[in-house]
This record gives structure tokens, sequence and C-alpha cells, in this order.
């Protein structure tokens, strides 16, 4: 696990693969996101994404799921806000992996026990196109520091 002075720019760090099935797709949907082009294939024929695609929301969730695997921030992945983007659409079958890079680390002038590392984060499929980025500011505490619940 990594503090803050153990990051620097450029480190790169990949997840291990999720897949999304048409069955988690629909349920995810039905849940959150009750569209009929992430409930129904033949619906979602005649729309936008011509076939059944996972939600954005529920790319942006596995996303943070193997970002929260992958990413060894040791006193956990705490955003600041976000920048995102799906590029295209997510279907059944595609095997999702994380990679993690490390543009910036700031160390906080006011908190000297923190600072942030900006990171880019590419979801892409086992084809290796990019279905969804995002850019955002994590914090990060450094060695020996003990955040406050």
């Amino acid at each position: 696990m990594l503090y803050l002075e153990e990051f620097t720019p450029g480190q790169r760090f990949k997840s291990r693969e999720y897949e999304l099935t048409e069955e988690s797709i629909i349920e995810f949907a039905s849940a959150y996101d009750p569209q009929f082009f992430h409930l129904n294939d033949d619906q979602a024929q005649n729309s936008l994404f011509e076939g059944l695609s996972a939600s954005g929301w529920h790319v942006g969730a596995v996303t943070m799921r193997l970002l929260t695997e992958c990413l060894p921030v040791a006193t956990g992945i705490i955003g600041g806000g976000v920048d995102l983007r799906w590029l295209t659409p997510t279907r059944p079958g595609d095997r999702l992996q994380v990679d993690v890079e490390v543009a910036e680390v700031t160390a906080s002038r006011s908190k000297p026990d923190r600072g942030t590392i900006k990171v880019l984060v590419n979801t892409r499929n086992q084809n290796q196109v990019v279905r969804q980025t995002f850019t955002t500011r994590l914090v990060v505490f450094r060695r020996g520091a003990i955040p406050k619940a």
C-alpha cells in the first residue's frame, strides 16, 4: 500500500478483467437506470446504441470496483470530483479492465499530512477498445498520518 510520497508521475497500475453479462446489465439497469436500451436487446436495436448496452453508471461502478483493487492507496480512494466520459457502448460479454496512470502528485500547502494525486483512468474491453475514461484528483495521506474519521 502506498502513501503520498510513494506516488510518482508516470506510475501505472492495471486491474484484473471483469465480465459484464446480459443478465448483469439488465439487473443493474432495472434497479438504477431503467431505460429500454439497457433493458431489452430487441428494443435497443432501434436506439442510438443499436443493441443492448450497459448503463454508463454500471460501467462506472465496475470501474470503481476494479480501481479499488488495483490502485494501492494506503488510506483508501477518496475522490474530489471527476471528469467522466463514456466513449463507446459497453456490451454483454465485454471483459472490462482498468488502466490507471498517475499524472501529478501535489503536496497540500495548508495540510501537511496529505496531498493529492491526479489519475487518468481508462476502462477498456478485451479488444482494447476504450469504453470509459475519467480523470480525478484523489486525496492521499503521507506515511504516518492518521486520517480522522
